[in-house]
């Protein structure tokens, strides 16, 4: 289905999603997707993105802090990677990430928040490294 014909929800998904992700990340994924991850990727895109990252209740950035302390807490590191570097064009400083970790350390347990710091630290590490 041509993205033209989606819901007006996926549309808004979307638009959100590569605000948060950049462009460059979501047209990759959107180019390796496959007929079996294709509907995955829609409902991603419609529920995560659409539903929930779009509303304005609270700001990205205070999603973004949600997301990595929740991801952190869960184990989910590689997504916590993906959304470390999403954190550059939601608002959220390194301060704000850091406080989510620690937050995570308590009420998820300190090897949690300890691998998920380590994590992090390789995307800044990254971060840095490009930006020079």
């Amino acid at each position: 289905m041509a993205d033209e014909d989606k819901s007006e929800r996926w549309r808004q998904g979307m638009a959100t999603r590569r605000s948060v992700l950049g462009a460059e990340w979501v047209d990759r994924a959107r180019k390796n997707q496959t007929d079996f991850d294709a509907p995955f990727q829609d409902l991603i895109t419609e529920a995560a993105w659409g539903h929930v990252w779009s509303r304005d209740t609270i700001s990205k950035r205070e999603r973004s802090m949600m997301t990595l302390a929740l991801l952190a807490g869960l184990g989910n590191y590689e997504e916590l990677a993906l959304h470390t570097r999403a954190t550059l064009n939601t608002g959220c400083s390194r301060d704000d990430i850091r406080e989510a970790m620690l937050h995570v350390a308590i009420y998820a347990g300190v090897p949690r928040a300890n691998h998920a710091i380590k994590v992090i630290r390789q995307v800044f590490d990254e971060i840095d490294g490009e930006a020079q």
